[in-house]
């Protein structure tokens, strides 16, 4: 499903060449469970950039279910994403003024998806997430967990091939972290690929295949029945 090929991303801090990602090789198959471990600093969430499309390498190929992704237009890419990829991050990145079924919409109006087709597909993701009676409530109405729960209905309502998720349960406590794993991984079990970015030992663990990096580089890839 994902390969990357010699991928390579440089930022300059100051007058300082900072190799975030220093070539990168990487097979993911459909279905696999993932986690990115590393200190701060060590390229895992310009990997998940880059892997979601959001940021380009300076260098190498990056094939996405057999199509290479260099030289696209924004417009292709933004079609590639919104197909085939759903996003979870830390900070949820709702839109403030919109209430929880709006949020989840959003990225369908902004593909293109009439009105009908959009409230039957949010009307199931936030059924799934439990979030049914939350529907209309702004994210300052929410608690942390709810809000993280609109998010993964957001990445999910379009039943994307990959999910993405950056730190998922940095701003939870310890329940709703838990329950938002559950959650993930249960999307997982029905054949979606999971791959998360995570600080916590204990979270990074649950996955069959773990990747450790430092300094731009996997130094790590081992794969293990699941803690």
């Amino acid at each position: 499903m994902i390969k990357l090929i010699d991928i390579c991303k440089t930022f300059v801090l100051g007058d300082q060449p900072i190799n975030a990602l220093d070539k990168i090789n990487l097979d993911i198959h459909s279905g696999e469970y993932l986690s990115v471990m590393g200190p701060s600093g060590s390229g895992k969430s310009t990997l998940l950039n880059v892997l979601g499309l959001l940021d380009s390498p300076d260098s190498g190929q990056y094939l996405l279910d057999g199509i290479d992704t260099k030289n696209r237009s924004e417009a292709e890419l933004a079609k590639l994403r919104s197909e085939k990829i759903g996003f979870v991050f830390q900070a949820y990145h709702l839109v403030p003024r919109l209430n929880s079924r709006e949020n989840i919409e959003l990225p369908m109006m902004l593909a293109g998806v009439n009105a009908k087709q959009r409230r039957q597909l949010s009307t199931v993701a936030l059924e799934r997430l439990g979030i049914a009676d939350r529907a209309l409530h702004l994210p300052n109405q929410l608690s942390g967990g709810q809000r993280q729960r609109v998010a993964l209905a957001r990445a999910i309502v379009r039943k994307p091939e990959i999910v993405l998720a950056d730190e998922p349960t940095g701003n939870l406590d310890s329940r709703s972290g838990k329950e938002v794993v559950d959650l993930l991984e249960q999307l997982n079990n029905e054949g979606i690929t999971l791959m998360v970015v995570t600080h916590d030992s204990e979270l990074g663990a649950r996955a069959k295949r773990q990747l450790q990096m430092v300094d731009g580089n996997i130094v790590q890839d081992k794969r293990h029945e699941p803690c």
